[in-house]
C-alpha cells in the first residue's frame, strides 16, 4: 500500500523543509492546491529542485480549461496531476489526451462527483489512472464518506487513494477497505516530528 504525503499549507519554505525529513518514508509527495494557488508553477519547481528524485503530484483541481493548464503543468514535468470529477467527461478527457502526451498520468478526485459510482464506472475510458476518494477537508464526521467505499470500489478496476482526516487512530480502518494508498497531510506535516509520523504511517503499509 503506498503513502502519498499531502503539503496544504501556505508557507513554501516550511513545506519543502518538512519534504526533505520524509522523502525516504513516502512514495509521492503532494503539492497541495494552497501552495499551488498560492505560489503557481515556483511551487513545483522549488519541490523539483529540493527532491529531484522524488515522484510529484500537484493537485490542480482542474475544473475547466482542461487541455490549458494540463500542458503548463505538463510543461513543468510534474509526475502527477489531478482533475474533479464534476469537470464533465470532455474536461476531463482533454486533460488525460494533454497530459499523457507529455508523460504525465491523471488523478480523478471524486469529491464533486454527482454520482461517485457514476464517474469511478466511467473513469477508465477517459483516460484517467487512479482515482482519489475522500472527504472535504471541513467535513466534520470525517468518516462518513467511507458510506460510499462499496459503491466507488465495485465500479472500477483502477488504483484508488483515500484521504481524510487519516491519524494513528483511525488508520486501521481505512487500511482494511484496502486501497491502493493512503493521502495523508496534517498528522505528518504538522506533528512535532514529521519524519517519526511519516515512518509510522509508512512502516504500517509495507509490514
Amino acid at each position: 500500500m503506498k503513502l502519498q504525503i499531502s503539503f496544504d499549507v501556505t508557507d513554501l519554505e516550511f513545506a519543502l523543509s518538512t519534504a526533505k525529513q520524509v522523502e525516504n518514508f513516502c512514495d509521492t509527495i503532494e503539492i497541495g492546491a494552497v501552495l499551488i494557488h498560492k505560489y503557481g508553477i515556483q511551487a513545483i519547481e522549488q519541490f523539483q529542485k529540493e527532491l529531484p528524485e522524488k515522484t510529484i503530484l500537484a493537485d490542480t483541481k482542474i475544473l475547466d480549461r482542461g487541455k490549458m493548464i494540463a500542458g503548463v503543468f505538463a510543461q513543468a514535468k510534474v509526475n502527477w496531476i489531478t482533475v474533479m470529477a464534476g469537470a464533465g467527461n470532455n474536461v476531463i478527457h482533454s486533460v488525460c489526451t494533454t497530459a499523457h502526451d507529455s508523460g504525465v498520468k491523471v488523478m480523478l478526485d471524486l469529491l464533486d462527483a454527482e454520482s461517485p459510482g457514476q464517474s469511478a464506472l466511467e473513469a477508465k475510458n477517459l483516460g484517467i489512472d487512479s482515482i482519489i476518494f475522500h472527504s472535504p477537508h471541513d467535513e466534520q464526521d470525517e468518516m462518513l464518506f467511507l458510506d460510499d467505499w462499496e459503491i466507488v470500489s465495485g465500479n472500477t478496476d483502477l488504483p484508488i487513494f483515500i484521504s481524510a482526516k487519516i491519524k494513528r487512530e483511525n488508520v486501521e480502518k481505512i487500511i482494511s477497505l484496502k486501497p491502493e494508498g493512503l493521502v495523508i497531510g496534517t498528522s505528518i506535516v504538522t506533528s512535532e516530528n514529521p519524519a517519526q509520523e511519516a515512518q509510522f504511517f509508512y512502516n504500517l503499509l509495507n509490514k
